[in-house]
């Protein structure tokens, strides 16, 4: 499958997709969008695939959407950003969140508008010391999208996430790492690897189980307590089914690794 504004390969159970528009910050256009889109699609598709790193190539992560993907004659109709989203940002959102296994987000450089939230849509995020989190929709006159507004005050908080959102202010790596806006700041030349790494570990795990992982926690943002606990009793009596669990169990009374297979 050949690309041209994304770099994707597969390798020990791990999909690397890398945004490659560097010249543009890896931006957005509706081109890229659909080899994303396609990339996800072998993913879902593949069964050897059990963990996703998702990052960019050159000096930033993503800057979003590119303005100059959608400029029009100013006399001419308004574009409808809210059709953009729905065509593009929130398929590509819901996507990555109902991924049956991790994904992991290595953030090498800025990552701005629905950059920044692609990025907080992920389940573990890495970043670069010298990276930068912004939500730049106030500089233009919108308001965050692709989750930001549903994300954001989860991770930081109500206060944190209405004034970032106001102000556009830029989180550096190291202060997203201490308001849990993201897992880890990592020194920019080591980032890929560590990245890579824990991609090939998690490769190597109760797959299913992780994703049941996932689908818990997602649901406890919105459940009762006692929804969740049914949740987990019903998520668990699933998890206790597959071949991984009894692999685990077999594995623990043995003394030895388990040899997961991911089902």
């Amino acid at each position: 499958m050949a690309f041209t504004h994304i770099e994707f390969t597969i390798d020990q159970g791990v999909a690397t997709l890398s945004l490659n528009r560097p010249e543009t910050l890896n931006s957005f256009t509706a081109d890229m969008h659909q080899e994303v889109r396609q990339a996800l699609s072998e993913v879902q598709s593949n069964t050897a695939v059990r963990c996703l790193l998702l990052t960019g190539k050159g000096r930033g992560f993503c800057a979003g959407q590119d303005l100059n993907d959608r400029m029009v004659d100013p006399n001419a109709e308004v574009v409808d950003l809210g059709q953009t989203i729905e065509d593009y940002y929130n398929p590509l959102i819901r996507r990555l969140r109902a991924l049956p296994m991790p994904v992991i987000c290595a953030v090498n450089g800025v990552a701005a508008g629905a950059g920044a939230n692609l990025a907080l849509a992920c389940d573990i995020v890495l970043a670069a010391r010298s990276a930068k989190f912004i939500q730049a929709f106030c500089k233009i006159g919108l308001l965050p999208d692709s989750g930001g507004t549903w994300t954001l005050p989860r991770l930081v908080g109500g206060a944190r996430a209405m004034a970032l959102s106001l102000l556009g202010d830029k989180v550096s790596a190291e202060q997203a790492e201490q308001w849990g806006m993201i897992w880890k700041c990592v020194d920019d030349e080591h980032l890929l690897k560590e990245a890579t790494e824990m991609a090939h570990y998690l490769a190597t795990q109760p797959t299913q189980g992780l994703a049941y992982i996932k689908q818990a926690l997602q649901a406890s943002s919105t459940n009762t307590l006692d929804q969740q606990l049914d949740l987990e009793r019903d998520l668990q009596r699933l998890a206790g089914r597959t071949v991984d669990y009894r692999e685990g169990i077999q594995a623990f009374f043995a003394k030895r690794a388990p040899q997961f297979v991911g089902h």
